[in-house]
């Protein structure tokens, strides 16, 4: 920036220049000082082997919080293996079921699998939790295990959504925004696209009910994908 001041004697105009760092303090304020900035405390880089040297704003909170994420898709996928067991065998024989549940399984582990990434990404430690047997018989004798299978699926896919939300909220209460927006872009949309997609899946068994038409409705399972 160039100020001129009018011509005095001798017809000589006076000016005085502003520096480039001058002017942008007078505009916004900040000053970028990071040989300075970087000697604060809590930009020092650990020195112990057994610490990260890439978290950083990370609370204990929020890596709680993976952890307990990254079981409850484990559980889900177990669940889920379970399922794809019962429906593969000679006695049951409903290959389409067998093959969802299945794909449904490795699914559940590779949300699992990036939720143990994410968390050695913010220099967090993942520890694995127990998780429980889940049952290896689903026949109903109302229902027929079809329609029940599917609609344990569709609690299930609800309940993951509450705990992706609750865990959400974790990050949110921690103003942890890079968390939320890593919840936000991998596993919300998917997780509603899921419940809708099992919902129907339900509606149509209701519709078919325990006869004939589960057969028809494992055929289109089983043929689903092939095209692609």
């Amino acid at each position: 920036m160039f100020m001129t001041f009018p011509p005095r004697k001798h017809g000589r105009v006076f000016g005085v220049s502003k520096s480039p760092e001058t002017n942008n303090l007078a505009l916004t304020g900040v000053v970028f000082q990071p040989f300075e900035e970087v000697k604060k405390e809590e930009l020092d880089i650990p020195v112990v082997p057994q610490v990260s040297l890439a978290r950083q704003k990370y609370t204990d909170g929020c890596e709680a919080a993976i952890n307990e994420q990254i079981n409850v898709e484990y559980t889900v996928s177990y669940v889920y293996h379970s399922l794809y067991a019962y429906f593969y065998r000679d006695n049951i024989a409903l290959k389409g079921l067998a093959k969802f549940f299945k794909e449904s399984s490795e699914e559940e582990r590779e949300h699992a699998e990036k939720l143990m990434e994410y968390q050695n990404i913010r220099g967090g430690r993942v520890k694995l939790h127990s998780i429980l047997m889940p049952p290896s018989e689903f026949e109903h004798a109302e229902k027929g295990d079809a329609l029940y299978a599917m609609e344990l699926a569709l609690s299930l896919e609800k309940l993951t959504n509450v705990k992706l939300l609750s865990l959400h909220n974790v990050a949110e209460k921690n103003n942890d925004a890079q968390m939320a927006e890593f919840i936000e872009r991998e596993f919300l949309s998917e997780q509603v696209e899921a419940i809708k997609k099992i919902s129907e899946y339900v509606a149509q068994l209701r519709m078919v009910g325990k006869g004939h038409g589960v057969w028809h409705f494992d055929q289109r399972l089983l043929r689903e994908g092939d095209a692609a």
